[in-house]
């Protein structure tokens, strides 16, 4: 609690600031046009959704590639641009129907609409026939907080039935996890995993919008068609997927489950399973491709200190063709992530426009960020620079904005030292800076900044979110819950000529170059927090 009030009294301290932007004077901009034409041409239909393992995939990195060669920025693995991602790309076909057995009367859920089924096993067919289900609470094993979902049931043959997020979100108790902050136990691939390592032969997340932070549209866009993996020799169930809400419920009705309050029962620190009195049966049918993808990386030697890095990161792909919205089956990705990937491209121009820093400059576009943060988990098992050299990662993903903001949100506030970097450069800019208010959403875990922090390199996700110079706070709102409802992960996130703001982007670029320019120019290691699950890492 301490904490916790501490960051308030700060983020009040700093939200007083002068209402315009103000930049301090300097010798080179991070470009708008530039900015602009990469968006454009990344998120065209000729791109295709920028799909790994499609044509997509080959018009991009060979885009990427080349635009870094026009730069003059040297190849950043040995002599090539492209780091060999190897993936698995599993292509599920599930039955039409999941039938619900057992209950007061059958449940026959309908694909895509009541559910959705996929699998990361290898194999031509999987199937849950007649399996168990037990409601498992939120899916989680913390030993930390005293907390085991799972305990006291062989899972062989059974399949958990789990909340999405973790027991925090909206109890009222910030000593719960961290209350409405969603810990790495609320993401759905924690839940995936750990259902897995228990031994179960499927589970089920249900979906609810807020606590997931998406509606069901997403969950039909993310969790169908093409889906692609890691080899692993790490245990997988038979099925994963989700189910409705409304499907939840009547599946809870029909159980033989007394309190219908699960929410309630969840939360409870001695939850244990409890068998639902219900068996489901579903099949899906696997078309399996094994190819390599690519991350793409770029490098701008450092001098007297060139053998440590400034990671610049941003993920080029997007979901590709896919189910038809409103007639348009593209997923263009315009601001997920056309943005990041452009910016990406705008800062190297601008740090070719300068005398060489002391430390190296590292530019990489991964592969598969949509596919579960695939391209950068390879990159962090297979690092091409050395971690304890790697001074800290600076990612960029889904910038967007009507217009230059005067916050700085910070996802993942409160974990290291590149805070205070990102307040400096916010300091230059007029701007305040702010934890990220929608920490109940996960954002921390849902981009490529993750696993570099897994490996210790100090991490920086920050842009303005919250309130525009001009606009103010209530349009950026609006803004934000339109392109969460009607944009994300869907065939309307385009880029429209004219339409899409620049300058908002553009102010968060030049603040992310202070930043890297700045580390790129001194001999000390920003530092994790000792509250910091990620210190170890580092200190290893």
């Amino acid at each position: 609690m301490k904490k916790q009030l501490l960051i308030s009294v700060l983020t009040l301290a700093i939200i007083s600031c002068k209402s315009e932007p103000k930049e301090k004077a300097i010798d080179v901009q991070v470009q708008e046009t530039t900015i602009g034409n990469h968006i454009a041409a990344l998120a065209s239909d000729d791109f295709l959704g920028r799909m790994p393992f499609t044509e997509g995939e080959t018009k991009t990195v060979n885009y990427l590639k080349e635009e870094f060669i026009k730069l003059g920025v040297q190849p950043g693995n040995g002599t090539s641009f492209f780091q060999e991602v190897p993936l698995v790309e599993i292509t599920g076909t599930p039955s039409e129907k999941m039938t619900i057995s057992g209950g007061k009367t059958p449940i026959v859920l309908d694909y895509l609409d009541d559910f959705v089924a996929l699998t990361q096993r290898i194999v031509p067919n999987v199937a849950l026939n007649d399996s168990e289900l037990v409601f498992a609470g939120y899916g989680i094993v913390a030993p930390e907080y005293g907390w085991n979902d799972y305990e006291g049931i062989d899972w062989k043959g059974k399949t958990a039935v789990v909340l999405i997020n973790d027991p925090g979100f909206r109890s009222g108790d910030n000593q719960l996890f961290k209350g409405d902050a969603m810990t790495y136990y609320g993401r759905w691939t924690y839940k995936y995993e750990e259902a897995a390592r228990q031994g179960a032969a499927g589970i089920l997340i249900i979906h609810e919008t807020e606590p997931a932070s998406y509606g069901w549209n997403v969950v039909q866009s993310s969790w169908s068609g093409a889906k692609m993996n890691l080899e692993s020799s790490a245990p997988q169930t038979d099925v994963q997927g989700w189910i409705s809400m409304e499907s939840a419920q009547q599946l809870f009705e029909n159980s033989s489950l007394e309190d219908k309050n699960y929410n309630t029962l969840a939360r409870q620190k001695n939850f244990k399973p409890i068998a639902l009195g219900l068996k489901a049966s579903v099949q899906i049918t696997n078309t399996i491709k094994k190819d390599v993808s690519k991350n793409v990386v770029a490098l701008i030697p450092g001098t007297d200190q060139k053998d440590e890095y400034i990671i610049y990161s941003a993920h080029w792909d997007h979901l590709g063709v896919g189910r038809p919205v409103k007639n348009d089956s593209i997923y263009n990705g315009a601001v997920d992530n056309a943005s990041g990937t452009a910016c990406l491209l705008a800062i190297a121009e601008a740090y070719k426009k300068m005398p060489p820093t002391k430390r190296s400059i590292v530019f990489i576009a991964v592969t598969a960020e949509e596919q579960g943060l695939l391209g950068s988990a390879f990159y962090a098992e297979n690092p091409i620079y050395d971690p304890k050299k790697s001074v800290a990662n600076i990612n960029m993903d889904a910038l967007a904005s009507p217009g230059p903001m005067k916050d700085l949100t910070i996802t993942g506030f409160g974990h290291s030292e590149m805070d205070a970097y990102a307040k400096t450069a916010a300091d230059q800019q007029g701007r305040y800076i702010i934890p990220d208010p929608d920490a109940e959403k996960g954002y921390f875990f849902r981009s490529d900044h993750f696993n570099f922090a897994k490996i210790g390199i100090p991490a920086l996700y920050a842009s303005g979110s919250h309130e525009d110079f001009e606009y103010g706070v209530d349009y950026v709102k609006k803004m934000k819950e339109d392109y969460q409802k009607n944009k994300y992960h869907q065939p309307a996130d385009e880029y429209i000529p004219g339409e899409t703001a620049l300058s908002g982007i553009q102010f968060d670029a030049q603040l992310l170059f202070h930043v890297g320019l700045q580390l790129a120019n001194e001999t000390k290691f920003p530092k994790w927090y000792d509250s910091s699950e990620f210190k170890a890492a580092r200190d290893k």
